[in-house]
């Protein structure tokens, strides 16, 4: 066997088949590539492709293989790569390249060729055709992992790492958006855009794509996926805003992937992207100035005459809506329990009917707004505002918030000409972020609903469960998705933004 290899000592591997080709050895190549004895050594069970690409010694990104019978990185497979060094002294000879998809026996340096090798591929690189991708949303089959485990595309368990379970949530509920999960779904759809030289927020874009894949693929090897990359992603784009391993806020996680998702798009302020179609709604905002609390009274009713402190008007466009929590009661019942107090959810609502007043204070200034709609989006997220930071402490709010899980109708907070033109105004939930515990060291959860079967699941980290739809209203709900009531029932094709 080594022999083979000698002859070809230094050359470089994409050389390598060119001189193959060259000195005509091509035939003898082909003989062996369809019939390689040592497929039988490959080890499916060990196989995972969710952590990032790098050689396991050299820790290089470049030309890295995987060895299909422990599973490890290894960079190269000329005379002294890694991935040689190791096929001689452990005897593994099949070799995956990660980037070109091509298989390899070592040390004898040949490409294999063989079709029973297509599911490891798939594994790596799943692939979504338009018609399979318009299905998704019409079954419910169960499907096996080469584990043995049954799952429901979709609704698969995300890897805790350490401490990042609230960017788990919020990428399993986006990854329930049928038209952003459809785009995604489909690489041509991003891969043309053009980002500037240098730009690293692109990659937020290919991991969320990667991951969408491998989260809605029916031939996984295992029953859950990694988010290893997509969150390495997010520390490197978001400068270690985000970290894996230190807990953060899932709201605060939310608006920045948004915006960032949308700007990797190449959208703009103007310019639309896929995010701006799904969940881009438009709101007009009431503003007036209030004169400074500790002024004599006489002083207060001159300023408001003044042209500043006027009711303006502004037209602003929205990702998700913050809806506000009344503030939790502190005394307790005959028993010396707390009380956990319940607020239904259209009093919440209530911000954005264009009445209620709310005051935002700045280090400067005071002001009084009010909220009215002036467009409703296809998916529409609430995000309900638990934990309040001062310079001590973060607090959060324990009170339940009341919904019905179905036509929830958002007519009445729509302006009136809104109210003339917006046709469908109802929505249905389809997913459900929960927060458990104290404000900083607590836990996170999502209930999603499973388009196909109609079922609710819970997942948690790896764990997922099926809940009936009366459990969801009873938690502590800290981001929600609602899906419109549209007759056309998934206008919103997967085709490019």
């Amino acid at each position: 066997m080594i022999a083979g290899v000698k002859r070809e000592r230094d050359v470089d591997e994409d050389e390598d088949e060119e001189v193959r080709v060259k000195i005509g050895r091509g035939h003898v190549e082909d003989r062996r590539s369809r019939h390689c004895p040592y497929l039988d050594t490959i080890n499916r069970s060990v196989l995972d492709f969710d952590f990032e690409k790098l050689c396991s010694i050299s820790l290089s990104h470049i030309n890295v293989y995987a060895c299909l019978i422990c599973g490890k990185y290894f960079q190269g497979r000329g005379q002294k790569s890694h991935a040689y060094i190791h096929s001689v002294q452990f005897t593994h000879h099949v070799f995956l390249n990660l980037h070109t998809l091509k298989f390899y026996c070592l040390p004898d340096n040949y490409e294999i060729i063989d079709s029973s090798l297509e599911d490891i591929t798939y594994v790596l690189k799943p692939t979504f055709t338009k018609p399979h991708i318009s299905g998704l949303d019409k079954q419910g089959k169960l499907y096996r992992a080469y584990d043995g485990t049954t799952y429901l595309p979709g609704i698969v368990g995300l890897n805790n790492i350490k401490a990042n379970d609230y960017a788990n949530v919020v990428l399993q509920a986006l990854s329930n958006v049928p038209p952003l999960r459809n785009y995604f779904l489909e690489e041509e759809n991003y891969r043309g855009i053009r980002r500037p030289p240098g730009d690293i927020m692109f990659l937020l874009v290919q991991r969320f794509g990667e991951l969408m894949r491998k989260l809605w693929n029916p031939r996984n090897f295992k029953a859950h996926v990694s988010p290893h990359e997509m969150l390495q992603a997010v520390v490197l784009c978001s400068k270690k805003n985000f970290q894996i391993t230190k807990q953060g806020d899932a709201v605060d996680f939310l608006s920045w992937f948004l915006n960032a998702l949308h700007g990797a798009l190449g959208g703009t302020k103007k310019k639309s992207s896929i995010l701006a179609k799904v969940f881009q709604g438009s709101m007009r905002i009431f503003s007036k100035k209030l004169p400074h609390p500790d002024l004599p009274p006489e002083e207060k009713e001159a300023l408001l005459l003044k042209e500043e402190y006027q009711e303006e008007m502004s037209e602003s466009t929205f990702l998700y809506l913050t809806l506000d929590l009344p503030t939790a009661p502190l005394y307790k019942d005959e028993k010396e329990q707390l009380i956990i107090p319940q607020v239904p959810l259209f009093n919440i609502l209530g911000k954005f009917n264009g009445n209620t007043e709310k005051e935002y204070k700045t280090y400067k200034e005071n002001f009084l707004k009010k909220f009215q709609l002036t467009k409703l989006p296809p998916y529409l997220i609430f995000c309900i505002k638990r934990f309040t930071k001062n310079n001590f402490f973060i607090e959060k709010n324990p009170t339940i918030v009341n919904f019905p899980i179905t036509n929830v109708d958002l007519r009445e907070y729509l302006t009136e000409e809104a109210q003339a033109t917006e046709k469908f105004t109802t929505y249905d939930l389809v997913a459900n972020v929960v927060h458990d515990g104290k404000p900083t060291e607590g836990s996170y959860r999502i209930h999603v609903l499973h388009h196909g079967t109609g079922k609710w699941y819970e997942l948690q980290d790896l764990q997922v469960i099926d809940i009936l739809p009366q459990m969801i209203t009873l938690s502590e709900a800290y981001i929600q998705i609602w899906k419109r009531q549209d007759k056309e029932d998934g206008a919103e094709s997967h085709k490019g933004a």
